[in-house]
């Protein structure tokens, strides 16, 4: 899966490197109502282009899933402050 890797320079390397850290930084500082959503965009920095299968939950069972992340949120981070606003898609 990773072939590539050894064709590479080390500048390619670094780049790529460069590439994935940019990626993960923005993911890792997604906040507010972007925290709830599907992010393609992280897996597109992977070389091989798929078109993953997800499956969805009935509405019941994600809505307790986004209520239980919600929560776990509440008990790592007690300390985030809050932002009060409502997701306009």
């Amino acid at each position: 899966m990773d072939d590539d890797l050894p064709q590479l320079s080390r500048n390619q390397l670094l780049d790529e490197v460069k590439r994935l850290r940019a990626g993960i930084r923005a993911h890792r500082d997604a906040t507010g109502h972007d925290l709830c959503w599907h992010h393609p965009q992280l897996w597109e920095l992977l070389p091989e282009a798929v078109d993953p299968e997800i499956a969805v939950p009935p509405w019941p069972k994600f809505l307790r899933g986004c209520l239980r992340y919600r929560e776990s949120l509440d008990r790592q981070r007690p300390d985030a402050p809050v932002m009060d606003r409502e997701f306009k898609g």
